[in-house]
C-alpha cells in the first residue's frame, strides 16, 4: 500500500499540477498575505469543476484590482460596489462582503491569517483550530448568518474538506512546489486530509474508510490511517487519492 500510494504522490505533487487546480489561484501571488486571502477564497468557493472555480477566482482577483490584500486593508465604501453581483453556486455578494470585512478586521491586527487558527499564538489541535476559526469569524454582531454555511467546523461534524485543504496548502513543506509551506507553527503532521468526492471514492476502495458517512470522524479516521504510512506528513497522500480518482481506474 504504502509503495503504491508514495508512487502516486510522487506522479501528482509536482508543478504540472498546478495549472489545473484551484492552488493555481493563490500561485499567481508572490505576497504573503495576497497568497493567504486568494488561497482562503479559492478553498473556499471550490466546489463544481475545477474550471470553473478557478475562473470564478480570476473574477474575484480582478473585482480586488489585481491586489487582494492592497483592497482589503485599503477599500473605500464606494469601492465595495466592485464585489456586487459576484456570485458562485450558493456564495454570493452578501457573503463575499461579511469575508472582506472579516479579512480587513483580522489583518488590522495580525500580519498573517494563521493567527486565526490559534489560541493566542498556540497551536493546540487542527480540530481546536477549525472550531476556533469558525467562532471567531462569526464573532461579529452583523454576521450574516447565510453565511455560516461556507465556513465548515467540526463542532457541527463536518468533514471540514475546504478548511483543510486550505491548511494543506498553507502548512505543508516540501521541495516540489504546490504546497506553500508558510505557516510554521501547525504541524504538517498533524494536519487532516481533505476529503472531496474523489478521495472519497478512492480511499473507499482501497479500505482506508470504514464508516458509511463521510463526515469529521471520517476525516480523523482516514487521516491516522495514512499517518500509518508516514507519520510525519500524513495529508501529502491526498495527492495519490485525488490523483487515483482522476485517473478513472476506480
Amino acid at each position: 500500500m504504502k509503495s503504491f500510494l508514495d508512487e502516486k504522490v510522487d506522479r501528482y505533487n509536482n508543478i504540472s499540477f498546478i495549472e489545473n487546480d484551484p492552488i493555481s489561484v493563490p500561485h499567481l501571488f508572490s505576497g504573503r498575505q495576497d497568497r493567504e486571502i486568494m488561497g482562503f477564497f479559492a478553498a473556499i468557493l471550490a466546489w463544481g469543476q475545477r474550471k470553473t472555480i478557478i475562473a470564478k477566482c480570476g473574477e474575484l482577483v480582478q473585482r480586488f484590482g489585481g491586489e487582494p490584500y492592497r483592497f482589503i486593508m485599503e477599500h473605500s465604501d464606494d469601492d465595495l460596489k466592485s464585489l456586487l453581483g459576484f456570485t458562485h453556486r450558493t456564495f454570493n455578494d452578501t457573503d463575499l462582503l461579511y469575508f472582506v470585512d472579516f479579512l480587513h478586521r483580522h489583518y488590522s491586527r495580525y500580519p498573517t491569517l494563521e493567527d486565526a487558527f490559534l489560541d493566542g499564538g498556540v497551536f493546540r489541535s487542527v480540530e481546536d483550530s477549525l472550531i476556533r476559526f469558525e467562532q471567531l469569524f462569526f464573532d461579529f454582531p452583523d454576521a450574516p448568518h447565510r453565511t455560516r454555511k461556507h465556513v465548515a467546523t467540526p463542532f457541527r461534524n463536518s468533514a471540514c474538506k475546504r478548511i483543510n485543504m486550505f491548511l494543506r496548502w498553507m502548512v505543508r513543506s516540501d521541495d516540489r512546489g504546490v504546497d506553500f509551506g508558510i505557516w510554521k507553527r501547525i504541524p504538517q503532521s498533524t494536519l487532516i486530509c481533505p476529503i472531496d468526492l474523489h478521495v472519497d471514492r478512492a480511499a473507499r476502495r482501497l479500505e482506508l474508510i470504514s464508516r458509511k458517512q463521510t463526515d469529521w470522524k471520517t476525516a480523523l479516521e482516514l487521516t491516522e490511517n495514512l499517518r500509518l504510512l508516514d507519520p510525519s506528513d500524513p495529508v501529502k497522500y491526498d495527492f495519490a487519492l485525488f490523483g487515483l480518482s482522476l485517473e478513472n481506474s476506480w
